[in-house]
């Protein structure tokens, strides 16, 4: 079964930044598409980054420009820089597959707030 570990929020002003990390354990690490989520106060949970077994990475609009996800196989572990950080990017961040599995990790809480 796959387990997945999410690490890195916090506490930050609007404009700071912030890294998350999501190790992910088993051997097929290499071969999946990983995503980033998440889940803002009384919102649904939503994808906000994806990243191909080969790289190739997509983004939620609200998002673009600002963020960017990363994946070293080596470590079987993907990121998420956060940058330009918003208020409304407060929520609590998950990492899954994409598509996801029927279960979720701990997640970690992103709070923006001057």
């Amino acid at each position: 079964q796959v387990q997945l570990v999410e690490s890195g929020g916090g506490l930050v002003q609007p404009g700071g930044s912030l890294r998350l990390s999501c190790t992910v354990s088993g051997s097929i690490f290499k071969f999946l598409t990983v995503a980033w989520y998440r889940q803002g106060p009384g919102k649904p949970r939503e994808l906000v980054a994806r990243i191909t077994n080969g790289g190739s990475t997509t983004y939620h609009d609200s998002v673009k420009g600002r963020f960017t996800i990363s994946r070293d196989n080596a470590k079987s572990t993907v990121y998420l820089q956060m940058n330009s950080l918003k208020f409304e990017d407060t929520a609590v961040y998950y990492c899954n597959l994409d598509p996801h599995l029927p279960y979720w990790g701990q997640g970690t809480q992103v709070t923006v707030s001057s």
